[in-house]
């Protein structure tokens, strides 16, 4: 999985990178399909936000979330994005396949 991050009115430090590539990766557990990440990471007033398009195999998904930390905003991003992945992957999955083999041993 390829990922970019970028920052708006926010410096991407080291530290803040790994741990949106850490918090990402997960993803990739959940699902083959992922393959790439854009990560926009903004500050404004009182309001940190995060900010994700994933691109998966057909189809791109996006999550946003808001908090006053920016650690906070990522994992509830990341929570999104997790759920957002899995419904896709029920989507692709063929479920009546498994049901015509059952039926047809019977």
């Amino acid at each position: 999985m390829h990922l970019s991050v970028t920052g708006h009115h926010v410096e991407i430090t080291a530290s803040l990178r790994s741990y949106v590539e850490r918090k990402l990766e997960r993803l990739v557990r959940h699902s083959d399909h992922v393959i790439d990440a854009h990560c926009v990471l903004t500050v404004e007033k009182l309001v940190q936000r995060a900010e994700t398009t994933l691109h998966l195999r057909g189809e791109s998904v996006h999550a946003l979330a808001e908090d006053a930390n920016m650690y906070a905003a990522i994992d509830a991003l990341t929570d999104k994005l997790e759920r957002l992945v899995r419904k896709h992957k029920e989507k692709i999955t063929d479920h009546h396949a498994a049901e015509a083999q059952k039926s047809a041993r019977l």
